[in-house]
């Protein structure tokens, strides 16, 4: 049985999106599902524009994502393999010159469209004769390359998504391969790529499906059989209309995390949007990998509601063990008993700090003048050290039968008099992390 084969091949021009973390996801999660291999290849044949910067900001925010990989390959590295595979096609008359300029094909475009026809590329380039190449280079004109399509017959392929696809060669021009400057496109160092490092599956959005019939013949006319195909939806914002990795800002991943973002959450959220399966909170990526099903996914578009995402980084952040984020900067100073005592209310590990500086002190409580004398019996209340877990209960009970006092009225003024808030994480939990002196202080209205 041939084992799976996966890529993530982001580009090093910018920083990863939400978009194309979900491509990460989706192919880290079905290669993990199936035992299979990961592959991150970094898409840098734009000498110009791919800086070492973005590779290593695109290394960290997988890592960060929890994502890892087996093997790292750069397009940069391989420029021998893919000037290889350019002799083999032109040997095969598959790739030929083209010499038009991007005005004069653009020209053609338009009257194409005015006469109610697909701008598709008429192949006037291969009618040049010898001496009209010699001339036009005379010029100073240099060829793009194109790929020459079979058009006798449509490309066919079943997608893991949406199922059978066909795609008519007519109605697609023959693709350039290779620029005028000596350049590649993107089509061809993937295909090359994807052949010898034995890719047996390409998940990637749905705008690729035409661009996947053309890479379809490129692998066969290099001797390999295509992977399959699984092409997703591609996302859109809430309202309906495209989604913008730079939609409010929020879209990076850098963004994200320095919001607050769980890398789980983040996961967790990806790995569901387009799919039938709801979107639920995992803190183990194996248990979110074992539901994952090509199968449950839709055409639809997906839309990414980030309201969506804070509130299911709440769920995350509110399931995590201790013992999986003690190491983080966030939990600085903070124990298991702070931690188990502020996670139901936490929002963002971030907000440990607040309770941290809170059980700490100094605090200054917020008493209201009619609650002085009450705070001043609860001072005289108050059980003796060391406070415990039941020493909340039995204190506010006492209290409840010596003044009288039930509900908000008991407990609130008790709150902020020994938190400076009118809200928080159970009292029970915190009193004994405050201890019995800073308690009485702040009963009395000090600053502790």
């Amino acid at each position: 049985m041939t084992s799976i084969r996966a890529r993530f091949a982001p580009s090093p021009t910018g920083y990863l999106h939400v978009g194309n973390a979900r491509a990460a996801v989706l192919n880290w999660l079905f290669c993990r599902q199936a035992g299979g291999d990961f592959i991150l290849r970094i898409d840098d044949t734009d000498l110009e524009r791919s800086k070492p910067e973005y590779t290593a900001a695109i290394e960290r925010d997988l890592t960060w994502l929890g994502i890892d990989w087996g093997r790292q390959e750069y397009q940069s590295q391989r420029f021998d393999r893919y000037g290889e595979a350019v002799e083999r096609l032109k040997a095969a008359g598959r790739l030929y010159p083209c010499y038009e300029t991007g005005e004069e094909l653009e020209v053609k475009r338009k009257i194409q469209r005015a006469q109610g026809k697909p701008p598709v590329y008429d192949r006037a380039a291969l009618a040049l004769s010898a001496d009209d190449i010699a001339r036009l280079e005379a010029e100073g004109r240099r060829p793009h390359w194109r790929f020459k399509l079979d058009r006798s017959q449509p490309v066919r392929f079943d997608d893991l998504i949406r199922g059978p696809q066909e795609i008519d060669p007519n109605s697609v021009s023959d693709p350039i391969l290779i620029r005028a400057d000596g350049s590649y496109l993107y089509t061809l160092p993937s295909v090359v790529d994807d052949i010898e490092f034995a890719i047996t599956h390409i998940m990637r959005g749905e705008d690729h499906v035409t661009n996947s019939g053309v890479q379809v013949q490129i692998f066969e006319a290099l001797g390999a059989q295509a992977p399959a195909f699984a092409h997703f939806s591609l996302l859109t914002a809430k309202e309906g209309q495209a989604f913008s990795k730079r939609a409010g800002g929020t879209g990076s991943l850098a963004g994200l995390r320095d919001a607050g973002i769980e890398p789980m959450a983040l996961m967790s959220f990806l790995a569901r949007l387009g799919s039938a399966d709801p979107i639920e909170p995992f803190i183990d990526p194996d248990e979110l990998a074992r539901t994952f099903d090509f199968a449950r996914f839709g055409k639809a578009p997906a839309k990414v509601d980030l309201d969506e995402l804070d509130t299911l980084n709440h769920k995350v952040v509110r399931r995590l063990p201790f013992a999986a984020v003690r190491h983080r900067p966030e939990l600085a100073g903070v124990d298991a008993e702070l931690f188990a005592a502020a996670q139901p209310n936490l929002d963002t590990l971030a907000d440990l700090a607040e309770w941290r500086a809170i059980v700490d002190g100094p605090v200054t409580p917020e008493i209201a003048p009619e609650d002085a004398d009450y705070l001043a019996e609860a001072a005289g209340m108050l059980p003796p050290a060391p406070l415990d877990g039941d020493s909340w209960g039995a204190w506010t009970k006492a209290l409840k039968d010596a003044s009288g006092r039930k509900g908000k009225q008991l407990f609130m003024p008790l709150r902020k008099a020994l938190t400076g808030q009118g809200h928080g994480p159970d009292m029970g939990a915190l009193l004994p992390l405050i201890g019995r002196d800073k308690a009485l202080a702040r009963l009395a209205g000090e600053t502790a």
